[in-house]
C-alpha cells in the first residue's frame, strides 16, 4: 500500500469526524460568531482531498456494549473510485454467507456538496439518495452515521481555527465547526484535530446544541509495513452510553 492511499483512507473514513478537550481560554460558538477565512479555507482544503488512485480494503466493523462486551462483528468492504467530477467511496457490510446486508455510496463532487446513496438492510429495502442533515442515519447499527463518512461538518458555514496543539505526536490545527441548524439529536458543534502537515483528521468531538458531548472519534493505531504506515483501526464512542463502534482494516491497493 502506498502512503498516499493510507492518508486518503484516514481522511475518507474516517473519516471524517470529531474531538477536543475544552481548555481555559477556548470559547464555544456564540451568536454572531461566523467563523474565520482561515478556518473556512482549511475546511475546504480537507474536504476536497481526493484519493490519488483507486483502492479497495476489507475489514471488520465491531460493536461494544456499555459493559465492555464486544458482541457483534460484521465484514466490511470499502472502495474508492475516481471519476471526472470528483470521487466516490462505497462501504458495504456482509452477513456470514457473504450476502450484502447494507451499503453506502458517498459521492464527492469537486466544489460541490456530498450525496449519500444508501441501501438499508432488509429484503424489500430500496436505495435512497440523501444530502446534508438527511444523512444523520446509523450505518449497520453502529455509532457511525452516514454523514460521518462524508465529513459533512466541513460543509457547515462556520469554521474557526482555535489554536495549534500536539496530538498523537503530531502538530494539529484545532478546528471548530458550528452547525447553525442541527438536526434533532444531531451534531451542533464539532471540534477536530487536523494534522497541520498531512491534513488528516486524527481526533474529534461532537456536541449537541446544549454543548453536551455526544461522541468521541479517534484514530486507533497504525502499523508500519515495508516502510509504509497503514491505518489499522478507528473508533467512535458514544459519550451517553459508553458504547463503542470500531472499524479495523487491512488496506490492499489494486
Amino acid at each position: 500500500m502506498r502512503r498516499a492511499a493510507a492518508r486518503s483512507f484516514l481522511r475518507l473514513l474516517t473519516g471524517r469526524w470529531l474531538v477536543l478537550v475544552l481548555t481555559a481560554g477556548v470559547f464555544w460558538g456564540a451568536p454572531g460568531h461566523a467563523g474565520t477565512p482561515e478556518g473556512t479555507a482549511l475546511a475546504v482544503e480537507v474536504r476536497n482531498q481526493a484519493p490519488q488512485e483507486n483502492f479497495t480494503t476489507t475489514g471488520t466493523l465491531r460493536l461494544r456494549d456499555r459493559n465492555g462486551r464486544w458482541w457483534k462483528e460484521l465484514p466490511v468492504r470499502m472502495e474508492a473510485r475516481l471519476h471526472g467530477g470528483g470521487w466516490e467511496n462505497t462501504y458495504t457490510t456482509y452477513d456470514n454467507e457473504r450476502q450484502v446486508v447494507e451499503s453506502l455510496v458517498v459521492l464527492h463532487a469537486y466544489g460541490g456538496t456530498n450525496r449519500y446513496d444508501y441501501l438499508p438492510p432488509g429484503a424489500d429495502a430500496r436505495a435512497v439518495s440523501l444530502t446534508g442533515a438527511e444523512a444523520v442515519v446509523p450505518f449497520a447499527g453502529s455509532h457511525f452515521w452516514l454523514c460521518d463518512f462524508g465529513l459533512e461538518f466541513l460543509f457547515w458555514p462556520e469554521q474557526t481555527i482555535l489554536k495549534t496543539e500536539m496530538r498523537k505526536g503530531r502538530v494539529c490545527h484545532v478546528l471548530e465547526s458550528v452547525n447553525p441548524k442541527p438536526a434533532p439529536g444531531g451534531y451542533a458543534i464539532i471540534r477536530s484535530w487536523i494534522d497541520r502537515e498531512k491534513r488528516g483528521l486524527l481526533r474529534a468531538e461532537a456536541y449537541d446544541d446544549k454543548h453536551r458531548l455526544l461522541k468521541e472519534f479517534n484514530i486507533g493505531s497504525f502499523k508500519k509495513v515495508d516502510g509504509r504506515w497503514q491505518l489499522k483501526s478507528m473508533e467512535i464512542r458514544d459519550e451517553l452510553t459508553d458504547e463503542r463502534s470500531r472499524l479495523e482494516f487491512d488496506l490492499e491497493i489494486e
